[in-house]
Parts: C-alpha cells; sequence; structure tokens
C-alpha cells in the first residue's frame, strides 16, 4: 500500500509542476505519516484501506488530507527527543514524525462522527 501512496502522492506533484527537491520532501513526509497508520493503527491489515487526497489552492500551498475511520495519533502531541535522546537509547523509531513536522507548515487532526482526518499542508 505505501508503493501506490508514494506513486500517487509523486505523480500529482509532479503534474503540477513542482521541483524534484520539493516531490521528494513532500513523498517523505507523506509516506511517515501513512507509514505511521498503517503499522500502529492497523497493524498492517492488508485488508484496511485509507483515504487521501491532495488539494492545491491558488495561494501555492498544497494539502494532503488523510483519512481513515481508526483515530489517529496526534502528530502535534508529538514531543521530540533531542538528538542526543535519540543516540542514547538507540532509538529507531519516531525519526519520521520529526522530519514531518519540520518539513510541513501545518498539521490539523479533526474528528467528525465517522471518520479522522490528518491535514497537512505546506506553501511551495
Amino acid at each position: 500500500m505505501l508503493r501506490e501512496i508514494r506513486s500517487f502522492v509523486k505523480d500529482v506533484l509532479d503534474k503540477h509542476g513542482l521541483s524534484e527537491e520539493d516531490i521528494s520532501t513532500l513523498v517523505l513526509a507523506i509516506d511517515e505519516v501513512c507509514a505511521n497508520l498503517i503499522i500502529h493503527t492497523h497493524k498492517c491489515n492488508a485488508s484496511d484501506s485509507i483515504e487521501l487526497e491532495i488539494k492545491f489552492k491558488k495561494n501555492k500551498e498544497v494539502i494532503f488530507s488523510i483519512i481513515d475511520k481508526a483515530e489517529m495519533f496526534n502528530i502535534n502531541q508529538y514531543e521530540e527527543p533531542t538528538l542526543d535522546e535519540i543516540i542514547k537509547r538507540r532509538r529507531k523509531g519516531g525519526v519520521g514524525l520529526i522530519l514531518v513536522k519540520r518539513i510541513m507548515d501545518d498539521i490539523q487532526i479533526t474528528t467528525d462522527q465517522k471518520k479522522h482526518i490528518c491535514r497537512l499542508s505546506k506553501k511551495i
């Protein structure tokens, strides 16, 4: 599923004339959020699915909406460990969330009656 997500994001961004560097960076961020959702929330269940929407605003902003029925981890509540902590604990996970928070300009988690949405935006 992650391969399809990366390919979809890259194809959409390519069509909007973004630089290779911007495309790679945004693909990385979206891949990380989706991977965390697939691994930690869905426990890699191949029969589960998530929805991804990409919208472009006139002000050169791209908005990614990751939509799912399952509750999402709120990345805004994630406290970044220091580099020393990561090295000291030989920590393998959590580094991707640091990258996502640094790459994206805004991250919002919303919930309605039947779905949870992680909305990530970036000015290009």
